[in-house]
């Protein structure tokens, strides 16, 4: 068996990133960009004001009160023809040029009409709420450099930036092979040796959540034939997942009948729980990524291995789960030799720290309890009891790449 870490790193370096695709900009939304985006126009275009108020000149209101003449009415969307001189002054609103000779804004508190005539009773130095031509970015400029996960902030920048098209990662398509004679899908009849299939419908979801496109070969019994004719169905995607057949009663149908398609195995088991029983290989070209059979072995398999599997396909850089520390919330028992994923609660503790509480019950059959579970507490192999109070390491769950 291997470890955790040494699973996971084979996994990674076994695959590369997809080849680029371009999407218009609404569609870029979670996407990661190949390609820097690059601003096609300079933002503000010329220098504007950041207030409502009066353009003048700040020699002009130096002392106060001063009296200035009113000689320009400017909008946003438009612009004052001609130059401010001396003792002169333009109704200006936010976001329209100032014009030209004018160096700052007085804001409309500060200041009244009469007649034709402003009043300024508070002055304003060169340069006050005036936004400075190119402020914000130039063009020319790297707005939002290629490997990012596209979040709505990076929507409103490019769009800025005039930008109507970005490079993005291809979505990765990954084919979900679920096997095994005792499972039927949601909805259909249930013999009396049978139980319901939840791995196929719960890992498209994580896929989908992920960023990628699951592809449903549905459900593959335990013989030769049919588990070859469904893997088959793998040929175009970029991983194929399977469920099952994956432990040591089942791995001699799985190894030699994928083994006869092609498959060559990099490792098998790994030295976890749950989820030993993992396997990694390739078939006819394509990584094969083989979770436990069992519901919450699988889903957790999927947090530790599947989830940098896609964001290594997607081109992210950050490709591990989303680790963190927190006090545990009970005693713990030493650990054996495999490293232990406890499903666990979150809480905050009396001194405003995070508290993880593990569930008394850590059966990996309980599928209600990982979905009640904040997090899972990782136990490294032989490691001592531990008490309330100790801290520890925790993966976080519910994540996805995504952000604001």
């Amino acid at each position: 068996m291997i470890s955790v870490e040494e699973a996971r790193r084979r996994i990674v370096d076994a695959l590369k990133p997809l080849p680029a695709e371009q999407v218009g900009l609404a569609e870029g939304l979670g996407r990661v960009l190949a390609q820097d985006v690059v601003a096609r126009t300079t933002q503000p275009p010329a220098s504007v004001s950041a207030m409502d108020g009066w353009a003048v000149r700040a020699a002009d209101v130096a002392t106060v009160p001063a009296r200035l003449r009113q000689v320009g009415y400017v909008p946003a969307g438009q612009r004052h023809e001609g130059t401010i001189g001396a003792g002169e002054a333009v109704r200006i609103f936010t976001g329209a040029p100032l014009p030209d000779g004018a160096d700052a804004i007085v804001i409309q508190e500060d200041a009244a009409l009469e007649g034709d005539t402003v009043v300024v009773r508070e002055g304003a130095p060169a340069g006050r709420y005036v936004r400075r031509a190119g402020l914000d970015f130039r063009a020319g400029d790297v707005g939002i450099r290629a490997g990012r996960l596209l979040t709505p902030r990076d929507i409103g920048l490019a769009a800025a930036m005039n930008v109507p098209w970005l490079k993005v990662r291809r979505r990765p398509r990954v084919a979900i092979l679920p096997t095994g004679d005792e499972i039927v899908m949601p909805g259909e009849p249930i013999g009396p040796n049978q139980i319901v299939s939840s791995n196929a419908l719960a890992l498209a979801a994580f896929v989908r959540q992920m960023g990628g496109q699951p592809i449903d070969l549905g459900v593959a019994p335990d013989d030769r034939t049919s588990l070859a004719a469904l893997a088959a169905g793998a040929a175009g995607s970029d991983l194929l997942v399977t469920t099952g057949g994956a432990s040591v009663g089942e791995h001699d149908l799985i190894r030699s009948v994928l083994g006869e398609e092609g498959l060559t195995l990099d490792f098998w088991q790994i030295a976890m729980r749950p989820g030993k029983p993992l396997m990694f290989g390739r078939i006819r070209g394509t990584p094969m990524l083989g979770l436990p059979g069992n519901p919450v072995s699988a889903l957790v398999c999927a947090v530790l291995f599947l989830r940098p599997a896609l964001a290594r396909l997607i081109g992210l850089a950050d490709l591990d789960p989303a680790e963190g520390t927190a006090v545990l919330g009970v005693d713990l028992a030493a650990n054996d030799r495999r490293e232990d994923y406890l499903r666990a609660t979150l809480a905050q503790g009396l001194d405003g720290g995070v508290v993880a509480t593990p569930f008394a019950t850590q059966d990996s059959s309980n599928l209600s309890r990982l979905v009640a579970a904040d997090c899972l507490v990782v136990r490294a192999p032989h490691a001592p009891p531990a008490r309330a109070g100790d801290r520890v390491r925790v993966v976080r769950l519910g994540g996805t790449f995504g952000s604001l």
